[in-house]
């Protein structure tokens, strides 16, 4: 493994390029239910708010403790730590990724992703700027390796 793929694995790249950017999309989505007025949404949207919060402050630890050079020992993500409970952190892990598209979606299909304020959607681009280029430049260069 190169240099360059290996830091492409580090807890630190992938916490700034994969697990921010998912908890600014959760944070959107449960301020976006918050602010519909609806009790059941609006309690929704606090649970949302809380598990982004978490999120967000394990993807700081573990960039944190990868910049250290120190291995965490906790996951990236609540629903994670949850999973390593049942020695299952990266099927977890799956399923936070599912629900973070799922909120994605329904922040799409609902209009909701209109209704942010430009501060609010300034971070969304930007949270969806820095998560597809860096996918797409990890695919490419693995696929320019094979060449």
């Amino acid at each position: 493994m190169d240099a360059l793929q290996h830091f492409f694995i580090r807890p630190f790249f992938l916490s700034l390029t994969i697990g921010i950017p998912f908890c600014i999309y959760k944070f959107l989505f449960g301020l976006s239910a918050l602010r519909t007025g609806s009790q059941g949404l609006a309690l929704l949207g606090l649970v949302v708010v809380g598990w982004a919060g978490a999120d967000l402050l394990m993807n700081a630890g573990r960039s944190i403790y990868d910049l250290a050079g120190r291995t965490a020992p906790f996951e990236y993500c609540t629903i994670a730590q949850i999973g390593r409970a049942f020695r299952r952190p990266a099927v977890f892990l799956a399923i936070d990724t599912l629900l973070t598209f799922v909120a994605i979606s329904l922040m799409l299909w609902s209009g909701w992703i209109g209704r942010l304020l430009p501060i609010e959607t300034a971070l969304w681009n930007g949270a969806t700027t820095l998560n597809l280029i860096s996918l797409s430049l990890v695919s490419l260069y693995n696929e320019m390796r094979k060449v």
